[in-house]
């Protein structure tokens, strides 16, 4: 039997850590020095803590004592601190207990400020709302989201929906959307449970370990959907029909080809990013998908489209167009793909034409590519050796790039003005 733990013992002991004081109780001295007592169990397999308050406020006999009560409840298979959240719970929301979608839309509207983890744009956050409205409040949105369950999230995954004229469960009909919802409603429950309403612990709707076992993984239910690339010996071809075609849209679609850039990045392109001289465009971070600024090295073919575009008074947009924005909508670029009889094509495709020309025809090395195009190196290693823009390099990459559109090859047997470069 071990030796029983004094007062005068829990007065001496001031190192940060915890002293076991009988089975089950523990005084925890915290970094600055305070103490409290906590009631650590094992149930179901999950070791847990609960605090019984701050010593000496709470004396060591009366922990003893509370320790001893919540030890019996375990051994009973009872969850004291599942009692204790229930019953405060019951005190602060006897009335009306907060919804899930109360819950959904105080999570939101919490992380509407935060730089760090919360929306990147009002669009994203809107994205948010609609998708929680749509799938998951018909289904839980009136549930009190303490009562929110595994059983409930497999309802909202599973119901009833129609895609291309079949019928079936949302996540097989539309895996993307119904990925996202799951996600969503775990973050919303994660929340819940931060702010005490709800029960801490395992989230109903977490994927691993969990909804995995039920749901069949997303990538074994549909492969992902490309967006239709042209082949890269005939964009030279298309660029010069494309040059012929009048109107900002189609000026911004050449542009976007030059820079292999995102359909968005162009479209809300503002003056003050472009540097001209440097024949540089910096695009902050809040307008970049990974959220990071990403620098874009302008060639001389897009130097000389972007000095010869109109410019509107008062409106700092590049592409000047009739959407509510001052700008262009954001079916503008491939409107007029449609209107080139290439429906089949779509503006984001453009970016895979120049990620297989860069990797196919020269010798410019991965990262430099993978840079232009602002993705993330997915090796560790390598982007750890690549830690810098490598602006240099990318100058080189789309210098030949715009070379290489600027030549319609269907009149041209060796367009060679390319040359294979060595990585330096």
């Amino acid at each position: 039997m071990s030796k029983k733990i004094t007062k005068l013992e829990v007065d001496a002991f001031n190192t940060r850590g915890r002293l076991r004081v009988s089975e089950g109780l523990y005084l925890q001295v915290s970094k600055w020095g305070t103490k409290s007592f906590e009631f650590r169990f094992t149930l179901d397999g999950r070791t847990r803590s609960m605090g019984l308050g701050p010593y000496p406020k709470v004396s060591l006999a009366d922990a003893r004592s509370k320790a001893k009560l919540l030890a019996a409840k375990v051994e009973k298979g009872e969850d004291p601190i599942e009692e204790r959240q229930a019953k405060r719970r019951k005190n602060t929301k006897a009335e009306k207990p907060m919804t899930f979608a109360e819950a959904a839309s105080a999570y939101i509207d919490a992380k509407v400020d935060v730089d760090e983890g919360g929306f990147k744009n009002p669009k994203h956050r809107q994205q948010w709302r609609n998708t929680l409205k749509t799938y998951a409040n018909p289904i839980i949105g009136n549930v009190p989201v303490a009562d929110v369950n595994t059983d409930l999230v497999l309802r909202v995954l599973q119901q009833e929906t129609t895609a291309k004229g079949k019928a079936g469960p949302l996540w097989n009909m539309k895996t993307e959307t119904a990925s996202r919802l799951r996600g969503r409603i775990e973050k919303v429950l994660s929340w819940a449970a931060f702010r005490g309403l709800r029960a801490k612990g395992d989230n109903p709707a977490r994927w691993k370990g969990h909804l995995e076992t039920e749901l069949v993984a997303r990538k074994d239910l549909r492969k992902p959907k490309h967006h239709a690339a042209l082949p890269y010996v005939e964009v030279g071809a298309f660029m010069a029909n494309l040059r012929g075609r009048e109107g900002v849209a189609a000026r911004a679609l050449e542009f976007s080809i030059l820079t292999a850039a995102r359909s968005g990045e162009v479209r809300g392109a503002t003056w003050d990013e472009i540097g001209l001289d440097a024949k540089v465009w910096t695009i902050d971070g809040s307008r970049m998908k990974a959220g990071k600024e990403h620098r874009v090295a302008l060639c001389d073919e897009a130097i000389a489209l972007l000095e010869a575009l109109p410019r509107e008074e008062g409106n700092p947009l590049v592409f000047v167009g009739t959407a509510k924005t001052g700008g262009l909508s954001e079916n503008a670029m491939n409107n007029v793909l449609s209107s080139m009889d290439r429906s089949e094509l779509t503006q984001h495709g453009f970016r895979s034409t120049f990620r297989d020309w860069a990797g196919e025809t020269t010798a410019h090395p991965r990262e430099v590519i993978e840079h232009a195009l602002a993705h993330s190196l997915k090796d560790k290693a390598e982007a750890a050796y690549a830690r810098g823009t490598l602006m240099a390099k990318r100058a080189r990459l789309m210098a030949d790039w715009g070379k290489y559109c600027a030549v319609d090859r269907r009149n041209v047997e060796d367009a060679g003005v390319v040359p294979i470069r060595g990585a330096v």
